[in-house]
């Protein structure tokens, strides 16, 4: 990841993760234009392996490139209810870490997503569509110099 950032998303993400109880906690950043923005997780904390380290995807594609590609917050509040079985393997991350309920929201600088950062639950309906809208509002102050409001186009 390029210095540009000076913010300790480790830190943040173990923060996160301790005051809401997440089972996990991930940032999957944008790699450069050359390579097709490229998605990558590269900070996690709460992982059960680090096969996370494997998952490459490109924009539109798994959580972070659809949050990435469209600026829009995600929440599934149920996987085995809202992500057909066969569909699974669209969403590399949910398989990896065995999340089941789950909201990702993009972090935004300069009017340009720059990340994706994803919260969840190994248990279904553990994030609620209120509590993401809880998390998304205690967060965003902390978060400077990115923001998660959507971008407009």
């Amino acid at each position: 990841m390029s210095n540009e950032y000076k913010f300790d998303f480790q830190q943040m993400i173990e923060s996160i993760r301790e005051q809401y109880q997440f089972d996990f906690v991930g940032v999957a950043m944008v790699q450069s234009q050359e390579l097709r923005f490229e998605l990558r997780w590269e900070f996690v904390t709460g992982n059960k392996s680090e096969r996370y380290r494997r998952i490459v995807l490109q924009s539109g594609k798994g959580i972070a490139g659809i949050v990435f590609k469209t600026g829009k917050p995600m929440l599934i509040e149920n996987v085995d209810r809202m992500i057909p079985a066969g569909q699974l393997y669209n969403y590399p991350i949910v398989i990896t870490e065995s999340l089941k309920s789950f909201g990702a929201v993009p972090l935004i600088h300069n009017n340009r997503v720059r990340g994706v950062l994803l919260v969840g639950f190994r248990e279904n309906d553990r994030l609620t569509s209120e509590k993401f809208s809880t998390f998304k509002r205690d967060v965003e102050s902390s978060l400077y110099p990115f923001h998660i409001r959507e971008v407009v186009k």
